[in-house]
């Protein structure tokens, strides 16, 4: 099976799947285009124009990072999804929350004013709480296994720093304590 993930450089859904596909050590191309001037081969293979898209054996197109990502779970070892239905939709809800939260972090990049800044960080930091209680006791969202959910949410994390820098977050919106800890094992999974 050959897999190529059409790309574009820094996409945080993208990185979902380049992690997953890293994860379960499977050989991919990594295709990269030009959002500002979409080449027409893309647009006839992505209905919503939008990157990632996995062309598997040059012929079949996924689009949608978590979609993406359930295929190579369910075709590639190892499930990175709990084997309970019940617990395996708890992690899409939290992978959803995810998706939310890097939303919020991207308002926060490109907010014009203090207000809208401040309220974007409100709603990121409210999530990563929320995130933060709902984790394992080990280093990943389920303890001591990786999953689909840490692949969600690591590039989010690998942000931090960046916007932290870009625009530093001040008073009682710091977010000290949420997700510090888990700052180093994001990092692991991203360059294992």
């Amino acid at each position: 099976m050959t897999l190529e993930l059409i790309s574009f450089p820094l996409c945080p859904y993208v990185q979902r799947s380049v992690i997953t596909l890293l994860h379960k050590e499977v050989l991919f191309t990594l295709t990269h285009i030009d959002l500002a001037h979409k080449p027409e081969w893309f647009l006839a293979i992505s209905p919503l124009g939008k990157v990632p898209c996995l062309r598997i054996d040059n012929d079949t197109v996924l689009f949608e990072s978590q979609v993406i990502n359930e295929y190579l779970d369910e075709t590639l070892p190892p499930p990175l999804h709990p084997a309970d239905p019940l617990e395996r939709a708890r992690h899409r809800a939290w992978i959803a929350l995810g998706g939310e939260a890097l939303g919020d972090q991207f308002q926060m990049m490109v907010a014009q004013g203090e207000e809208r800044f401040t309220a974007a960080h409100r709603q990121l930091f409210d999530k990563l709480q929320r995130l933060e209680t709902a984790m394992g006791d080990g280093p990943f969202f389920a303890g001591e296994r990786f999953s689909l959910v840490d692949a969600a949410i690591a590039p989010l994390f690998m942000r931090m720093e960046i916007l932290h820098a870009l625009r530093p977050c001040q008073g009682t919106l710091e977010m000290s304590g949420v997700g510090q800890d888990r700052d180093v094992r994001f990092s692991w999974v991203w360059i294992t």
